[in-house]
């Protein structure tokens, strides 16, 4: 049995309070709802409030939490999946 392997785990806090945290596995099947070989959590929040989020759950498929609305994600890679999340979460730390 082929188990899953730990792509990425990070967790970083800024300064005024928010959180980023990034969990990326490479898993031996996909994820049902998704096409590729990934399972993966993308967290961007304040005071218990995700802002931003990007996740691919059990029966979901790849999606985004954008301001508390859900979106569908065009998952392509890694490397963009990272960019898309970070480029979120510049948008609205230089709107506050």
């Amino acid at each position: 049995m082929i188990s899953a392997a730990l792509i990425e785990r990070s967790k970083l806090v800024f300064p005024d309070g928010s959180i980023m945290e990034i969990v990326i596995w490479k898993v031996p099947e996909p994820v049902p709802g998704s096409a590729h070989l990934f399972k993966y959590r993308l967290f961007y929040g304040r005071n218990g409030n995700r802002i931003v989020g990007f996740d691919n759950e059990r029966g979901k498929g790849d999606h985004c939490h954008l301001d508390g609305m859900e979106y569908p994600y065009a998952f392509t890679s890694t490397d963009a999946l990272l960019s898309d999340f970070r480029k979120e979460i510049v948008k609205r730390r230089q709107q506050q």
